[in-house]
């Protein structure tokens, strides 16, 4: 039985132009439920491997981005301090897509509307490979963290805990 054709996304094809290496990996999207804790299930991963993207606004810098664990939540007042602002809170959803141009659940770190500064959790080097979003629902990027870190400009840091 074929394989059903897996659609490049923009942030896949950033990747290409890059040369970078990567696996577009599929999974069951439930609408109820787009947790990251949802897609770990789906791909049977473990949670501490899939990252999530979330875009916060500080007082002072403005849009950052952080990429976390997918079991854990960003540390506000640590976010706030590494991005180099008093306070910082996630953006609210109906500026997600105005701002970066994908929605929720589907926010990767890649191929922004902007490029934004962007932080990502220590632990993503603990890992061969991690997950983040594709760029749309339904569609994870498996990536070496020294890749995605190096293409992103990320500062590698502690600015989430667990939930």
């Amino acid at each position: 039985m074929a394989h059903p054709k897996i659609e490049k996304t923009n942030a896949a094809r950033l990747l290409d132009r890059a040369k970078i290496g990567y696996e577009l990996v599929p999974y069951q999207v439930d609408e109820e439920h787009l947790a990251a804790t949802h897609v770990a299930e789906q791909l049977g991963e473990d949670i501490r491997c899939v990252f999530k993207t979330l875009v916060l606004r500080g007082d002072r810098t403005g849009y950052f981005v952080c990429v976390v664990p997918g079991n854990h939540e960003v540390d506000l007042k640590a976010a706030a301090r590494i991005s180099g602002n008093k306070k910082a809170d996630l953006i609210p959803m109906k500026e997600l897509l105005p701002t970066t141009g994908y929605i929720r659940g589907g926010c990767s770190p890649i191929g922004m509307k902007k490029t934004f500064p962007t932080f990502i959790h220590r632990t993503a080097t603990d890992y061969p490979f991690i997950y983040i979003s594709a760029g749309v629902r339904g569609l994870q990027l498996k990536i070496a963290p020294a890749q995605l870190i190096a293409y992103t400009n990320a500062v590698v840091t502690d600015l989430s805990r667990e939930m």
